[in-house]
């Protein structure tokens, strides 16, 4: 296969391009919120709702950030300087640096927090500990203990390790493993919770029907979990379509990324509610579901401390997946912008975001407790900054560039690969980028920052 630009690598599979594009797009996210919304919103009723958003939304905007990079092959930032020379729109790009910045911090904080929980579920720490004492267990490695620390650069080292070597030797070469393996955790997971007594009732509470349930909350958190699942806005996507081949079908790729992220959030709730249920145990969903219920759980089944390390072996991978995608988006900027080696850009990237990072793992000790921002912890302030403001700007001028700058016609050349491929669709798709998602994206972002309510 060609390399898009110079010396510039491309992923050398289309295999290797959807596991590392699904890999981005898979996520924390998707173990503990989706199948908790699924649930709360009327199970098969809100997969429905949601389904329609990620062709009507989702593939759109994703189809937009490929269209993007692959036109462009360079960074987000590079990407908009190029296509729009001597126009603000390299702006958009910088958003997506500077997101990618503040998203690698805290959830590298979180990821941490998995290795952790496999270093206990492996040391028998859950056993003999009832829900309270997991609770505790919990607040204090995050909030007194130096753990996460250790655990936070454990896991921004694992990352730009991988980057280091590269889009095809580091990127492509362990997404192709670890996707599969993820595959594999979940279908043993699901096995084991559908073996459980009473595990009915949590299909139940996650695939009965009920779209009674289906009011304008249930619609605004569909709508936000597709952005949100989809990695879209934050230049993961651009960065990732910038290192795709020129034969590669776009279209096709969007639809196995959008399949591969649906499957794997049903699959998660699979493998959880039915032992939530099956245990008797309220469902949540967040921290609390993962790091203090789950752990109860395991410890009340047989071979439960086996299926703990899988289970958060799942988490670490879901969040190498996407953590390395995101910390290449900085690298890519670093390398082509400032002209660095990938080894020094990595590690540059990696040393800048880990000083955030610091802070954001430190927000809940003594230390840095009383740092705070309008009523929010460092983690809190990046968490809310990059999901609220940052991502659905991004996504907003997205698809605006697409649609109205960068033109129906040279849309339809990236999208058909110079006219090899049939492309019937384009009317529709530049309907939905021109009207529809700009007007979905920004009921998102007002809602977000608490302009919007329903």
């Amino acid at each position: 296969m060609e390399k898009p630009q110079g010396n510039r690598e491309s992923f050398a599979t289309k295999f290797g391009v959807i596991a590392a594009t699904a890999g981005s797009a898979v996520g924390l996210g998707n173990i503990w919120r989706f199948p908790y919304l699924t649930g709360e919103y009327g199970g098969a009723a809100f997969l429905v709702v949601y389904l329609v958003f990620v062709v009507a939304i989702g593939i759109p905007v994703m189809l937009s950030e490929f269209v993007i990079g692959r036109s462009a092959q360079l960074n987000p930032y590079g990407a908009f300087k190029k296509l729009a020379p001597r126009k603000p729109w390299y702006l958009v790009g910088l958003m997506g640096v500077a997101a990618a910045f503040m998203i690698l911090a805290f959830y590298t904080t979180v990821a941490g927090w998995t290795l952790e929980y496999i270093y206990q579920a492996v040391i028998g720490g859950f056993p003999g500990k009832d829900g309270v004492q997991l609770g505790e267990m919990f607040s204090h490695f995050r909030d007194h203990s130096w753990r996460p620390l250790l655990w936070f650069f454990l896991f921004m080292g694992m990352t730009a390790g991988i980057i280091v070597f590269g889009v095809k030797k580091g990127i492509e070469k362990s997404t192709v493993i670890m996707m599969p393996l993820l595959f594999l955790i979940l279908v043993v997971l699901c096995i084991r919770s559908l073996t459980l007594p009473g595990s009915l009732e949590g299909i139940r509470f996650l695939f009965q029907p009920d779209f009674s349930k289906i009011d304008s909350s249930a619609i605004l958190a569909a709508l936000g979990q597709v952005f949100f699942s989809m990695s879209i806005g934050m230049g993961t996507l651009i960065t990732y379509a910038s290192y795709f081949p020129k034969s590669d079908n776009l279209l096709g790729t969007s639809f196995s990324v959008a399949f591969t992220d649906t499957l794997v959030a049903i699959l998660a709730g699979v493998a959880i509610f039915p032992a939530v249920f099956s245990f008797h145990i309220e469902p949540g969903y967040g921290p609390g579901l993962v790091f203090v219920t789950l752990p109860g759980i395991f410890q009340q089944m047989p071979g439960g401390s086996f299926f703990a390390v899988l289970f958060f072996l799942l988490l670490a991978l879901a969040a190498l997946t996407s953590t390395i995608s995101v910390l290449e988006v900085i690298v890519a900027f670093f390398s082509e912008e400032l002209k660095m080696t990938r080894k020094a850009a990595t590690w540059t990237a990696a040393g800048t975001v880990s000083i955030l990072g610091l802070m954001s793992t430190l927000a809940w000790n003594p230390m840095m407790k009383g740092v705070t921002l309008f009523g929010k912890n460092v983690f809190e302030v990046l968490d809310f900054t990059s999901a609220n403001i940052l991502l659905p700007m991004g996504g907003f001028f997205i698809v605006l560039f697409v649609a109205w700058f960068f033109g129906r016609q040279k849309a339809a050349s990236e999208l058909s690969n110079e006219g090899t491929l049939k492309t019937g669709y384009i009317p529709f798709y530049m309907f939905l980028i021109r009207y529809i998602a700009p007007v979905a994206l920004a009921i998102i972002f007002l809602n977000g920052i608490g302009l919007l309510r329903f």
